[in-house]
């Protein structure tokens, strides 16, 4: 009996975005949902959500009418990949110096297996990332909102016992 190997196309989905922050955490939904609570999903969330926060604040998507586009796509049913393509502007550092802002690339290249940088200023800079993503394991239940509320809880209780 002769084995036959046939390629497994990606999964793939995109959506497009206003270019503003309040449109971040509907980024962070959409790959919610893509993702079905997978237990990948929650660090594929947060570099996504710096990723998308980068594309508002730094990019010319930041500008009146501006654009980010959020892809998602399922690779050999094991990994997932998740690119933020903006309208591109000047790559620069910010000259930030309080010490809350400048880690955003730093998170996302600790979180994933693999993460780079295509495009330019001109016509648009596309920042991806990869993450295992076993499709075969079980999905974690565990609404997002539900987790920040429980954090909320802990932090109030951890302050309010060390007052």
């Amino acid at each position: 009996m002769r084995e036959i190997t046939t390629a497994v196309p990606p999964l793939a989905w995109s959506r497009t975005y206003p270019g503003r922050a309040d449109h971040v955490g509907e980024a962070r939904r959409f790959l919610a949902g893509v993702l079905d609570d997978r237990p990948v999903a929650y660090d594929a969330i947060l570099c996504l959500s710096e990723l998308a926060a980068n594309a508002v604040t730094h990019s010319n998507s930041r500008e009146p009418g501006g654009l980010f586009t959020i892809r998602a796509s399922v690779r050999h049913r094991d990994h997932v990949r998740v690119e933020v393509k903006d309208q591109g502007g000047p790559w620069a550092q910010p000259a930030c110096t309080d010490g809350q802002h400048g880690r955003g690339l730093f998170i996302v290249s600790q979180l994933a297996s693999d993460w780079g940088i295509s495009g330019d200023g001109r016509a648009g800079w596309t920042v991806w990332f990869e993450i295992a993503c076993p499709l075969s394991a079980r999905p974690v239940r565990r609404p997002l909102a539900r987790i920040h509320f429980a954090r909320r809880i802990r932090t109030s209780r951890r302050l309010s016992h060390n007052s």
